[in-house]
Order: C-alpha cells, then structure tokens, then sequence
C-alpha cells in the first residue's frame, strides 16, 4: 500500500488557486481590501492635520483705525485666522460661538487708537472656542508675538517709545467652555457617538445578516406580517441597548471623568435617539447589501473608519482640507459630536443644535429610504 505524502505539492496548490477563485467571486470583499488601505492611506496622509489654520474668526470692531486694521491684518496674514464676518454686540459675538459658527472672537474697544497713542495701553480681547483643545492651541500660543509686531510699522518715529517694555497694547486671551484645556471634557462626550456609531451599525447589519443566514428571516416573512413590522420590531430593541450605552457614558462622565453638564440632558436624549436611529438604518442598509456577516463587519469598519478621523473626535475638524471637510459633513457622528459638545460644555439650546439635528434626520431618512426599498428587492 502506497504512504501518502505528508505535504502534496499539488493539493497544496489546488487549495490556493481554490480560494484565489473564490477570493475572486466574492467582490464586496475583495473591494474592502483595496479600499481599506486606500481610504487610509488617503485619511493619514491628506486630511489628518494637527495644526488647524485658517480658523474661522469673527470680529467686533468699535474702532476702525489704522492701528486696529494693522493688528487685523497681521492675524490675518499669519493664516491661523479668517475673517469670516463682522458682529455688532456681544450677545452676537456669544451666538456665534456657542453655534460653533466660528472659531474666535476679536473684540477691539472704542477709542482703541486714541488710548494707544496716549500710552494707555489699551486691551484686545480674544475668545476662542476651545472646546478641542487641540484646534485652538497653536493659533492661541501665536497670538501675543502677533499682536506685539502688528503696530511696528506704525510706532515709529516720536511713537517708537510706545513700543517700549510689554509692547503698546494688552492681549487678553479668554479660552471659553474649557478655559483649562483638559482633554477628557473634549473626548469623553464624543466617546458616546463612537461607541454607538461601531455598535448601532454593527449590532444591526449582523442581527439582520444572521437571520437570512439561518433561514429563519423567512419564516417571520412567512407569517401574517408585513416587512415593515418585521423591521420595526427587529430595530426598537436596539434603540434601549442604545440607551443604556448612553447612560453609561453620561455617568462615567459625570463622576469619573467629572465633565461639565452645563445644558439640558433631555435635549441630548432626544438628539441621541435620532442619532441612533440613523445608525441603525445605515446598519440596516449595510444587511441589505451583504451576503454573510463577515461582509456585514466589513462595511461596518469601512463606514466607521472615516467617521472616526473626519469627524472631529480624534483631530481638529478645520485642520483638515476642504474635500475631507465636505465628506465630514455628510457623516453623522460630526454632527453629533457637536450637538452632545455644545450641550454638556457650552449650555446649548435646541435653537444652537437644531440645524446639526436636521442634518441628522436627513441622513436618517435617505439611508433608511434606501434601506428599505434595497431590503424589499432582497426579499422577493
């Protein structure tokens, strides 16, 4: 009797060409592994930026002199900031920060040139929006060398001696909503979109996948109700896992990590429960597409990915360039990250996070349109 081999070169070699076949059939996967590393090596190498410029930069102008217009355009010209409008009042000033409609304020007093000229010293106020400490760091460490080389051009002369000492003016710099820079007051809160965006969309496009998988989704289908139900039913339990998980950040946040809570927690229930809800139909989306639960994590991973780095958590949102910022602010999670942000650190209304919570709808609907239409194709 003939000993079989303990390695047969052509078994071996069957079996390779054998899953390079099947490697091949499977294109959602093979898709995910050249579109993985591209994405990101796309993320990294482009869009990832830890030193934001050309942050958005309000100014409350009460003297239009030369000498302010200098200190202006010396801001400007350093390319952390950019004029992007002109308040009147200071409430306009408070609005648009707590919006995040802009990064920084710069408030110049009344009678600021006469006040200069006289020797008084007289004091520029900047607010920045630090809430992400990290976006606002460097363009506030630059701040005092600019304003001390702004006015060299104009104190000259009789006026040199005004330059003399600390530098003819005061920088006041005022960091608002986390006038320390501690970075859990940043991250924490935004934990709670990340945890339920990787769960929400993955717990969702499994439990589905799961169901086709084993047959059993056709016998729901099978009995006296209709898809719609069927969904329904398969997604309510998921927006209480949801729940819970928010619950448990929002305690760990209070008393380990002992974040401010300076806005209303019932309106970040509500924006939370329209956030997971457009997880859950990404999540849905994602089951209609895939074949099998591997293809399912996949797409979770694929989707979860950008939502991580083009959102905001991990590095400043206006750090990156325009084309990562115009993906960014397709993904859920960037508008979240703000509402939740602006509610626990700044004390925001439902006026300052209505247009970040419309956005969310919106995604909500058309990825659970197509969700449901794509789910009905699959099924027939």
């Amino acid at each position: 009797m003939k000993k079989s081999t303990p390695l047969s070169f052509s078994r071996f070699w069957a079996i390779v060409i054998k899953e390079f076949i099947q490697m091949r059939r499977d294109r959602l996967t093979f898709g995910m592994i050249i579109g993985i590393p591209v994405v990101q090596l796309m993320l990294f190498g482009y869009a990832i930026n830890g030193d934001p410029k050309h942050l958005p930069t309000a100014v409350l102008q009460a003297d239009s002199s030369q000498q302010s217009r200098s200190v202006l355009a010396a801001l400007k010209n350093s390319d952390y900031f950019r004029f992007v409008r002109e308040v009147h009042t200071e409430a306009e000033a408070d609005a648009a920060l707590a919006r995040g409609d802009v990064q920084f304020v710069v408030t110049i007093p009344e009678n600021f040139s006469r006040a200069l000229l006289r020797g008084d010293k007289p004091t520029i106020l900047v607010e920045a929006d630090a809430t992400d400490p990290s976006a606002t760091g460097n363009a506030i460490a630059s701040l005092k060398t600019l304003v001390s080389s702004a006015l060299q051009h104009d104190l000259t002369g009789s006026l040199a001696f005004l330059a003399a000492g600390d530098g003819p003016v005061n920088l006041r710099v005022h960091a608002r909503y986390n006038p320390e820079g501690i970075s859990q007051y940043n991250i924490v809160p935004g934990l709670m979109g990340v945890v339920l965006t990787m769960t929400m969309v993955m717990i969702t496009g499994l439990a589905i996948t799961r169901e086709r998988e084993r047959g059993t989704m056709e016998n729901l289908l099978s009995m006296p109700t209709r898809p719609l139900e069927v969904l329904l039913g398969k997604i309510i339990p998921y927006i209480f896992v949801g729940y819970i998980q928010v619950g448990l950040i929002l305690v760990a946040a209070r008393f380990l990590f002992h974040v401010p809570m300076a806005g209303s927690i019932p309106l970040l229930l509500v924006a939370a429960s329209v956030f997971i809800a457009a997880n859950l139909a990404m999540g849905i989306t994602f089951s209609t597409l895939a074949k099998n639960q591997l293809q399912a994590v996949q797409m979770t991973f694929f989707f979860f990915l950008p939502s991580l780095l083009l959102s905001g958590f991990m590095f400043p949102f206006r750090g990156m360039p325009e084309w990562a910022q115009t993906i960014g602010e397709v993904l859920p999670l960037t508008h979240f990250l703000r509402i939740i942000r602006g509610i626990l650190l700044k004390g925001n209304g439902f006026a300052e996070v209505a247009l970040q919570l419309w956005q969310i709808v919106l995604f909500a609907a058309v990825v659970l349109t197509v969700g449901v239409k794509r789910y009905r194709k699959t099924l027939d």
